[in-house]
């Protein structure tokens, strides 16, 4: 009998491309759906890297959102936990449990509830993230620094800048002095260049109202134990996280996307996108090293609009050159596993192996290159082999792909990565390293500067081919969210089953005319 199914193609299989595979079969049975993946890993940034009984996280991820269906559609692969995990019980710490739900030591498809807990490290001490106005922040600062930063913030109130960049958006919320320590030096370390040549809307969509009043108030609130009180999304203080890791959720989502009769090609590298008139009629790609070429009805793209664009027959000069100019900012994860910090946990939260209790460790100092030190002890026991007497910690370092950092050698980087902690006396410089692993990742932050400010030419040619659906973080060019980028395939899927001409809903997702951080759809 002959397929009459129309063929959906999408491009990536991380959280966009997965999330709209799986809705695309879960909502209609009119479609033959096809995932194609360079890699051979699942969840593209948000994977899971296995590496001697050791489990890597790249980047951190927390399960959160203030979108109710995302919300359910995550638990819908892995319910939450119905017993402590190990850390917790050990410790007999207090864990949020739910009744019925899978143990965590005996069941691996298990949702954990993890306490978010993250400090800024500057100048050998640290400061608690976001930053609080507290008797250790002042002690921290010195009295002087801190009251030039409390009259700096004040003259925020009483004269705003124009917000031609990156720096005038920080300085209008935080004032020059506070902006300078926790700001500045970070996002130039991030980025690669310094904020006054950054255009204010990354500011806008990763810190949407983010300000001293907003702090403020979430002290305030939680001084005075007010219930019901709306969170901030940078301020949660507890968050959904898998047994292994991000990785594990989407290699269930894949696995459930093939049971429903998808498609899932890995080692495919897209390399042209051939239309016909208006429309996407074929893709050539490159499978374990051979040419192909797929028909296509429907295309859903979570490529690099650099890369996409790059690779289309009939895309203006224009375009071309638009998109030839996107710039993107790539980072290494080096793994580095000790059997002890020199740095002592000063809190009051009890930790297996009395480590700190960090998540995050945002690093601030001008003098240090690494930007930020993941502890997995503390996102899931589960994801160290030991989880008791050893730590394993992800050191993220941020560079361009080509650049001198980047074609670093794997020993280069751990030795390099062990000597930074050392300088932030955060080992002693005999520790022994008991095992590293470095990995690196093209294109992680989509970045806005340089022809980033002609974007909606790209958007608004895309927009005249009906079957073409840009989605997620890379496919929109938008520094987004897991959430967010599942957010734009949910959009994408109901666009194209509804047969809808305009697609301008899907470009606002996570943008100021659209998904606010302070005030979105419930």
């Amino acid at each position: 009998m002959e397929n009459t199914k129309k063929k959906v193609v999408i491009i990536g299989a991380g959280p966009a491309g997965l999330t709209a595979g799986y809705e695309l079969l879960r909502q209609s049975d009119k479609y033959e759906v096809v995932i194609m993946e360079e890699s051979g890993s699942m969840g593209g940034i948000s994977r899971t890297v296995y590496t001697q009984g050791n489990r890597m996280d790249i980047g951190g991820h927390r399960f959160f959102s203030k979108n109710e269906k995302v919300m359910e559609w995550w638990e819908s692969f892995l319910p939450l936990q119905g017993k402590p995990a190990a850390d917790d019980r050990i410790l007999g710490r207090e864990a949020e449990c739910v009744p019925g739900g899978p143990d965590p030591d005996k069941e691996d498809l298990v949702f954990l509830k993890r306490h978010r807990i993250s400090r800024i490290f500057y100048k050998n001490s640290f400061f608690d993230y976001p930053v609080k106005l507290n008797m250790q922040t002042l002690k921290n600062l010195g009295f002087i620094t801190a009251v030039t930063a409390g009259f700096s913030y004040l003259k925020t109130i009483f004269y705003k800048r124009q917000e031609n960049s990156l720096e005038d958006f920080y300085i209008n919320r935080f004032g020059r002095k506070l902006y300078s320590i926790f700001f500045e030096g970070y996002t130039e370390k991030l980025w690669g260049r310094h904020p006054s040549e950054i255009s204010p809307d990354w500011g806008a969509q990763r810190v949407k109202g983010l300000s001293i009043y907003v702090l403020l108030k979430d002290i305030f609130q939680k001084y005075f134990h007010k219930k019901n009180r709306e969170v901030e999304t940078s301020l949660i203080e507890s968050f959904f996280y898998p047994k292994h890791g991000p990785g594990q959720l989407w290699e269930e989502v894949a696995a459930q996307f093939k049971k429903q009769g998808g498609k899932l090609l890995t080692g495919c590298k897209v390399e042209e996108i051939i239309s016909d008139g208006n429309r996407v009629s074929e893709i050539r790609y490159r499978e374990n090293g051979e040419q192909k070429a797929m028909a296509v009805d429907q295309l859903f793209s979570s490529m690099p609009l650099k890369d996409l664009i790059s690779g289309m027959n009939e895309a203006p000069l224009e375009v071309k050159k638009t998109a030839e100019g996107l710039p993107y900012r790539d980072f290494v994860t080096v793994g580095i596993l000790v059997k002890k910090l020199k740095i002592k946990n000063k809190t009051d939260i009890p930790t297996l192996g009395d480590i700190v209790p960090d998540c995050w460790i945002y690093v601030q100092d001008k003098g240090i290159k690494m930007g930020r030190i993941q502890i997995f002890n503390n996102w899931s026991p589960y994801l160290v082999e030991e989880p008791q007497d050893t730590v394993w910690m992800g050191l993220e370092y941020f560079c361009t792909e080509g650049d001198e950092m980047w074609n670093m050698a794997e020993a280069q980087w751990t030795e390099f990565a062990r000597k930074e902690l050392v300088k932030m006396k955060i080992l002693d410089d005999d520790t022994e390293i008991l095992h590293s692993h470095c990995e690196k990742v093209q294109k992680a932050y989509p970045a806005y500067f340089d022809t980033y400010s002609d974007i909606s030419k790209l958007e608004s040619w895309i927009d005249g081919i009906p079957n073409l659906y840009c989605i997620g973080r890379n496919g929109q060019h938008h520094y987004n969210n897991m959430d967010h980028s599942m957010l734009t395939s949910f959009e994408a899927v109901k666009l194209m089953l509804s047969g809808a001409e305009d697609k301008s809903s899907l470009w606002n997702i996570n943008t100021e005319k659209m998904y606010h951080e302070e005030n979105e759809n419930k």
